[in-house]
This record gives structure tokens, C-alpha cells and sequence, in this order.
């Protein structure tokens, strides 16, 4: 079973955040319109983690979850998500850790470590090389997505992300200022100096939302790539995403 716990972040918003296992700790983010329990805890891989020695924690972002949903854009400066990771750190006191995520919690952990954040090791999961380049994109199709929400039928190209939503009964106005939090990059350049740990890149077969994730395991010089079953939406339902993770991690966390 995890554990649901709270902080208060800087700005006054409660945020939440599981644990599971006990060793060396692990920081796993999850994925846009998702949460800890639905990406990491529902289908058994932060229990797969965990048995290999390790206390895996798995917030639930801003705007997420049983995290805060603020409606005011004073809550949403950019790159919030990696402010909110740097407080959990500092209120666990994590000196020594391992980071990864989902999605956009790939695409987050990615932004921790360009801004200074040094995991021992890093996961970045569902995601590829575009992933720098294509957040403006995702964001309108997601925001346009909201705005459509109950008014579109199947087939149409939103239907299958408003089912998502609806499935995991998001706070639309709250997401709306979260997708605005990020921008593209046009310099991929920084990301091999500042990947110089040891990087899982894992990726379903059939997911290429984020572009190509071998062409983005072969842009950093220290990373491993793991392909699994499943396309963008159903690859963490998959236990393969947990074996993956965990023989990449080993024994190490005892």
C-alpha cells in the first residue's frame, strides 16, 4: 500500500505526494491529466521499484490529483512544476536520490536537471527527442481539447484525450493555466552536457508522441534505451514498465 501525504508549497498550494518501499529514495513524476496512483501505483510498478530496495515517491503534480488546483494565474509561473519538485526535495531532505517521469513528467525531470537538479540516476519515460520542440503543439491540441470538452463525438482527433480527462475528472481550468507553464526549446545542445548521469530512456513500441525516444537515448552520452508493449496511453499500464525500471535501477537501493 502507499502512503498519501501533504506539504505546502511556497506559494500556499497543498501538495500531495504517495510512497512506497523503503531504501534509497527514487522520485518518479507522472504524466499530463494523470496522477501517482493511475501511472505509477495502480498498475504495480512502484511496487516492482520498491522490491528492489526502494522508497518510491510519487507526487501528484500541481493541478493534479489530490494535489492543489488553484484557478488564479499567480499559480502558474513558468516552470512551476520543476519549483513545486525542488520543495518536495528540500521538505524530504533528499540528499541523494534517483529522478524520472512519464510524459510530461519526462519533459519536467528534463527541466530539473538543465536547472541544476542532480539525481544519481534519471528515467525518462514516454517520451523522444521532440520532446523540446513540441510543447506548444500539445499544449493548444490539449487546451482546444478542453475548451471542446462534452461537445465532440468519436473519431473526431480529441475525443480519445476528453475521455482521458473525463476518466480521471480534471479540474479544466486549472489544467488550462498549467499547459501554459512550459515553452519550447530551441536548442537541444544543453541536454547532453547536463545528462551526464546514467539516463533510462524507455518508450512503448507504438508511442511516438514525443517524437523518436531512440534518437533521444543516442543524443545523451551515458543512457540506455528500453522499448516496451503499448502506445502513449496505455505503455504504463504495462508491467514491462516497471521490470524495465527496475532491472536499469538494480539492486542498488539496499
Amino acid at each position: 500500500m502507499t502512503d498519501i501525504n501533504f506539504f505546502t508549497s511556497s506559494d500556499g498550494i497543498q501538495l500531495a505526494w504517495r510512497e512506497v518501499g523503503q531504501g534509497r529514495p527514487i522520485i518518479l513524476l507522472h504524466g499530463l491529466f494523470s496522477d501517482s496512483n493511475v501511472n505509477w501505483v495502480k498498475f504495480g510498478t512502484a511496487e516492482r521499484i520498491a522490491r528492489e530496495g526502494y522508497r518510491v515517491i510519487t507526487p501528484d503534480l500541481r493541478a493534479h490529483g489530490q494535489s492543489g488546483k488553484p484557478h488564479e494565474a499567480v499559480h502558474y509561473p513558468q516552470l512551476i512544476l520543476v519549483r513545486d519538485l525542488n520543495e518536495l526535495i528540500d521538505h524530504l531532505d533528499l540528499q541523494d536520490f534517483d529522478l524520472g517521469g512519464f510524459s510530461l513528467g519526462a519533459r519536467t525531470t528534463i527541466e530539473a536537471v538543465l536547472s541544476g537538479v542532480r539525481p544519481r540516476r534519471a528515467i525518462l519515460a514516454g517520451t523522444g527527442l521532440d520532446v523540446f520542440t513540441n510543447w506548444e503543439k500539445r499544449s493548444h491540441f490539449y487546451v482546444h481539447a478542453i475548451d471542446l470538452f462534452g461537445k465532440v463525438r468519436r473519431g473526431d482527433p480529441h475525443w480519445l484525450a476528453i475521455q482521458f480527462m473525463k476518466t480521471m475528472n480534471i479540474d479544466r481550468e486549472a489544467s488550462k493555466l498549467l499547459l501554459g507553464t512550459m515553452r519550447d526549446r530551441k536548442s537541444k545542445e544543453a541536454l547532453a552536457e547536463a545528462f551526464s548521469m546514467p539516463t533510462l530512456v524507455v518508450c512503448g513500441d507504438k508511442d511516438d508522441d514525443n517524437g523518436s525516444a531512440i534518437e533521444l537515448a543516442n543524443a545523451l552520452p551515458n543512457a540506455v534505451y528500453a522499448e516496451i508493449p503499448g502506445t502513449h496511453m496505455s505503455s504504463v499500464t504495462q508491467p514491462e514498465l516497471g521490470e524495465a525500471i527496475a532491472n536499469f535501477l538494480g539492486k542498488r537501493g539496499r
